[in-house]
Formats: C-alpha cells, sequence, structure tokens
C-alpha cells in the first residue's frame, strides 16, 4: 500500500482545499519548488491515490432532491447492499457505519419522482434491508469545500485565499455548463485545451463558464484521497439536535473546524449531519467534549463511527474484489 509523507500529505492538502490550483500555486502556498509539486505530484494523480472530481451544488440545481439515508439491514448482507448504493449514479457517499449493519448514503435524486421510485419501490425491494430513515439536506455548508484535513496552517490558508475567486451571483444554466461538470467529474484537474476539444468550443469559454460556476458556487471541486493516507484513522457522523434558531450558527460554525470535512441542515429528529475526522479516537474525544459540547443550545447527539468508504464524493472507492 503506497504510504505519504509529510510533503506528500501537504500536497494533497492544498489540492483537496483547491483541486484546480496551478503547481505555481501549490509551490507558492508550500514554500517549496515547482519542479518539487510536479515531481512529486503527478504520480500520485496518474495512480489514483489522489482524486480530483467535480459534483454539483443541489442549491443551484432546482430540480435535485439532496437526501440522506440511514440504512439498518442484515449484517452479512451489508456490503453486497452497499455496492449497490455505490453503483448508482445519483449517490455522492455511501459508507458501513460502526455496529455492522448501518449504511449512511448521500444521493442527488433528479427530482420526485426519482425520490419517491428510491423509497416507495427500490429499497422496500432490497433483499434484507430492515428499514430506512431519510432526510431531505436543507443546507450544506460551504465552508466546509475548502476542507484540508487539518494540514494547512493559517498562513497557507490565506496564501491560497489570494487566488481564490471573487464571488458572483449564480449564473444561468447553459447546455454547455452541465457538458463541463459531467467531464469534471471524471477528472477535476483535465486541462482547458482538453475541454474545449471535448466539448468543441474555446479554451477561453471553458475557462470563463468554469471561473463562474465555481465562484456562484455552482460546482464544487473536489479532490478526494484515502484518509488514512494523511493520518487519520477515526471518522465518524455527528447526528445534532439544535434549537431551530441556532442551527445556521452551529452547522456554520462546524463546517469551518479543521477537523469536520461536512456539515449540512437536515430534516428529522435531528437537524444537523456533520463528517468529521480525527487522528485517532482521543482526538475524536477531544473534538466532541471540547468543540461540540461547547457550543449553546446543542439538544441532542448521536455519533455514529465510520467503518468502511465505499463512495465519496460521487467517486467509488473499493470494489467488491477488495472485500
Amino acid at each position: 500500500m503506497r504510504t505519504l509523507d509529510e510533503t506528500d500529505r501537504r500536497i494533497a492538502a492544498v489540492l483537496m482545499a483547491s483541486p484546480r490550483a496551478s503547481w505555481r500555486t501549490v509551490a507558492e502556498v508550500l514554500d517549496l519548488s515547482e519542479r518539487t509539486i510536479v515531481r512529486r505530484a503527478a504520480p500520485l494523480l496518474h495512480d489514483g491515490t489522489l482524486r480530483p472530481t467535480a459534483v454539483r451544488n443541489p442549491a443551484r440545481f432546482p430540480r435535485i432532491i439532496p437526501t440522506a439515508l440511514r440504512i439498518r439491514c442484515r449484517p452479512s448482507r451489508i456490503k453486497a447492499i452497499a455496492a449497490g448504493l455505490a453503483r448508482r449514479p445519483d449517490t455522492i457517499w455511501v459508507d458501513i457505519l460502526g455496529g455492522g449493519n448501518e449504511i449512511s448514503s448521500v444521493l442527488f435524486l433528479d427530482g420526485p419522482e426519482a425520490r419517491n421510485s428510491l423509497l416507495l419501490r427500490d429499497l422496500p425491494a432490497t433483499a434484507d434491508v430492515h428499514s430506512w430513515e431519510a432526510y431531505d439536506l436543507l443546507k450544506v455548508f460551504p465552508a466546509g469545500f475548502t476542507w484540508s484535513a487539518g494540514l494547512l496552517s493559517a498562513e497557507q490558508f490565506d496564501a491560497m485565499a489570494r487566488h481564490a475567486h471573487t464571488p458572483t451571483d449564480a449564473p444561468e444554466i447553459q447546455p454547455l455548463d452541465e457538458a463541463l461538470i459531467d467531464r469534471l467529474a471524471v477528472d477535476g484537474r483535465i486541462g482547458y485545451s482538453e475541454l474545449a476539444a471535448a466539448l468543441d468550443t474555446s479554451a477561453s469559454t471553458v475557462r470563463r463558464r468554469l471561473d463562474t460556476l465555481v465562484s456562484a458556487h455552482m460546482v464544487r471541486l473536489a479532490c478526494e484521497v484515502d484518509l488514512s493516507l494523511l493520518g487519520i484513522a477515526s471518522e465518524a457522523l455527528l447526528w445534532i439536535a439544535t434549537g431551530p434558531g441556532r442551527t445556521e450558527t452551529i452547522g456554520g460554525a462546524l463546517s469551518r473546524h479543521p477537523q469536520v470535512r461536512f456539515s449540512a441542515a437536515t430534516t428529522g429528529s435531528t437537524n444537523l449531519l456533520v463528517a468529521v475526522a480525527a487522528q485517532d479516537l482521543n482526538g475524536l474525544y477531544a473534538l466532541l467534549t471540547e468543540t461540540v459540547g461547547a457550543l449553546d443550545d446543542v439538544r441532542a447527539l448521536e455519533v455514529t463511527p465510520i467503518l468502511s468508504s465505499v463512495k465519496r464524493t460521487g467517486r467509488i472507492r473499493v470494489s467488491d474484489r477488495d472485500w
């Protein structure tokens, strides 16, 4: 299994926070030579250790219904059920949770008909699924989009901010935008010239449209990596109940914490879903007691450890053969 040294991890952290950052930008942020960055990063991208991709922001695509599922099933069938979910093109993540009989999944469903088909037809027809709960994601807090596993200093984040896009209003979606996002989902660092050739347009048009989509939070660029390679051994989902008036404040604050990789407001008995990553159980305990415990109006908290990640950001991580 590949291992990453400190320099590799720092490069990965920059690309996680800014997946299309130029090699010059990465070098400036990390105070390394551009040649060193290319020499280190190219093999990691080539062998799939780093997997740049893109996903739509459902808040900007009204037809998409972002849904979180908690599925309880027979333990002996959990891997097969998780693999089946991962093969769906509308699943964004699939995790097997602690206890070995529960799956968590986030799906971007294509309208009410797709949601009804999943909840009223597909899940009831799936053998050995005992029960499930479904929640709509009301808001995904964007601060987590620049998550870097806590591997970058405040100064390095400030250096990255100098290269950030200026926020813009949401544009009207064009047919080119949909095709562009689909290409980026396969390779989030594909060059502008290659994109232009594939989409039968000019490189300047592709650059302009991508800058607009990213600036307006129409699309989220991401770079996936197995977190164990970054020294992270403890992942969990937090299901948090807050007072309605505190949901925005708490969800936003948690999304900016270096150990929080995802934060969203949801429907259901709890109103925040937060995905966290820590170096070990001691780090997870400190996060729960010192960070979450210090927040006002946290009324209930459930912690579900993640045993295995099957799919993240729309990318399947493991195959049936790996199990």
